[in-house]
């Protein structure tokens, strides 16, 4: 089973007994802020050892350092030893991360240059690593820059920066965010938000069994692993239909954290703001990925040289698009996807340099602009859904072959995929009237609603729940 290979998916039914039971322990001590941190801690650690046990060793080791290092640089006024404990904060995370993550990929491209054979042993790759260095990160970065001051408590700490909704697939949440929301006293969970909490979970299922994952299973992964049997037409829907795949796969492992952070009293950032919606590049990462987004723009990309001369900022924004696509997993098409982006952004900013944002003021061009922007990001997307770049050549070219023919296009499959199109575009003030409604409906209304979605899940999604896409990475 998926579950017993991937650990504790945020869509299986062992997470939401864990969640009930974390729920049960958490709200009765949250009168003693001490106890009740236990409880979110030992829960976070539970749930990554249902991963790999080598969890409980890295994390909490990784997280003390960091939290003695705040602490360092709190007591000091000395700059030179602020910046070295930063420093050594930022080493410690990134060589953890390029140790685990990024070593066997350089070693294997070393080796193919150098004619040299890889060293034969295997390294361990816990999963969401990606995550949980980067949201570290800006613990330690924020209180180096002053913009945060550290926590004196030490249970405090190990229990935001571990914080089980976001560190297997974010969102990325600054952990003085999350100590402040820990330290809060006297915290009650309101009926409105158990209500939205629900709400949240189940959109999240519903987006990730009745859209993602069937879009996977019946075309999206057949065309990609072998692209030559399928016509152009066919390759160019499989296009459109990873696109929203991906959105709603991720987003919807998005509302489960967001709705599991609620239900402990939590808030979590917005993660996802109707992306395919963007009219430019810019527009489109300022909705995709939002969380990640913020964290390149104000760790990275400000803290690269040359920000006041003509050309650095624009090199800048593609190398932090190229290191962000790196960031997804060691793959050169990672690393093409970030350059495609990043090159993308920098012909958006030279374009609204020289014409200026009023075209994109006229309906017509706005239309096409947002047509033009989603088949851009769709033609990156092959490279970033293709395991090779070969592959990525393989879908381009069955897409310009213009072959059309739509046998492998069933009629349940075009339905899911208008379905996904029309809830993306659908007015955010329809999905606001909806979470309302459902919040405000009586508790046994709320309950049947669930027991509705489950049986729809359970009829539907006869294959179980494939692993979250960005859990990978």
């Amino acid at each position: 089973m998926v579950e017993a290979f991937c650990g504790m998916l945020l869509s299986s039914s062992t997470y939401f007994i864990f969640l009930t039971i974390l729920f049960l322990l958490y709200w009765p001590l949250s009168r003693w802020r001490a106890a009740a941190l236990a409880v979110i801690l030992f829960g976070n650690y539970f749930f990554y050892a249902k991963w790999d046990l080598f969890y409980l060793g890295l994390i909490p080791l990784v997280s003390t350092c960091d939290y003695t290092l705040a602490l360092l640089m709190d007591r000091t006024k000395i700059q030179g030893l602020r910046r070295l404990y930063v420093t050594l904060s930022v080493l410690l995370n990134l060589g953890l991360l390029a140790a685990f993550k990024y070593a066997p990929f350089a070693l294997d491209n070393w080796s193919k240059l150098s004619g040299q054979a890889a060293p034969a042993w295997q390294w361990t790759f816990p999963l969401g690593i990606s995550f949980y260095v980067f949201q570290a990160l800006t613990y330690t970065i924020d209180v180096f820059r002053k913009d945060a001051k550290p926590t004196q408590s030490y249970l405090t700490y190990l229990t935001a920066v571990s914080f089980f909704p976001t560190t297997l697939a974010g969102p990325i949440t600054r952990v003085s965010s999350l100590i402040t929301q820990f330290e809060k006293k006297d915290k009650a969970l309101l009926p409105a938000d158990g209500g939205r909490a629900l709400f949240l979970i189940g959109m999240g299922l519903m987006k990730k069994f009745l859209i993602a994952d069937y879009l996977a299973e019946n075309l999206v992964n057949r065309v990609f692993d072998f692209p030559k049997l399928y016509t152009g037409a066919e390759t160019l829907i499989a296009t459109y239909g990873y696109a929203f795949q991906l959105y709603f796969d991720f987003s919807g492992y998005t509302d489960i954290a967001l709705g599991s952070a609620l239900l402990l009293g939590i808030k979590l950032p917005q993660n996802f703001n109707a992306p395919y919606s963007a009219h430019n590049l810019s527009d489109f990462w300022r909705r995709w990925h939002i969380s990640l987004s913020n964290w390149l723009r104000d760790y990275l990309y400000f803290s690269l040289p040359g920000q006041r001369s003509k050309v650095m900022p624009y090199l800048n924004l593609v190398i932090t698009m190229a290191l962000g696509g790196l960031w997804h997993g060691p793959s050169w098409n990672f690393v093409i996807w970030g350059l495609l982006h990043g090159i993308g952004q920098v012909i958006v900013r030279l374009w609204q340099i020289k014409f200026g944002p009023k075209p994109a003021e006229n309906p017509v061009w706005r239309f096409l602009s947002i047509v033009l922007t989603f088949h851009y990001v769709c033609f990156c997307w092959i490279f970033f859904r293709s395991t090779t770049w070969q592959g990525a050549l393989d879908v381009l070219e069955r897409i310009g072959s213009l072959s059309a023919s739509f046998s492998n296009i069933s009629l349940p499959l075009a339905i899911v995929l208008t379905i996904g199109i029309l809830a993306h575009y659908m007015p955010k003030k329809w999905y606001d009237f909806a979470t309302e409604l459902y919040v405000r409906s009586p508790f046994f209304v709320q309950a049947a609603a669930m027991v509705a979605l489950v049986i729809a899940i359970q009829y539907i999604a006869t294959t179980g729940s494939a692993p979250f896409i960005y859990v990978n990475f």
